[in-house]
């Protein structure tokens, strides 16, 4: 996924199912600039992460 993508999900009224690492996950921010993207699992929110965006993939 590259970061413009990242953002529309993060923009979206919808659930847009994203993985990471094969676990579905939630896009808290996405830093555009650095293609980096602030995570957390959906069943974990306190479990937060920064990734590349270009490790996750939409469903």
């Amino acid at each position: 996924m590259d970061a413009k993508r990242a953002q529309e999900i993060v923009s979206s009224q919808q659930m847009i199912n994203v993985t990471y690492n094969g676990k579905s996950i939630y896009i808290e921010h996405v830093d555009q600039g650095n293609g980096v993207a602030t995570i957390h699992p959906l069943n974990d929110p306190n479990q937060k992460q920064s990734v590349p965006v270009t490790n996750l993939t939409e469903q």
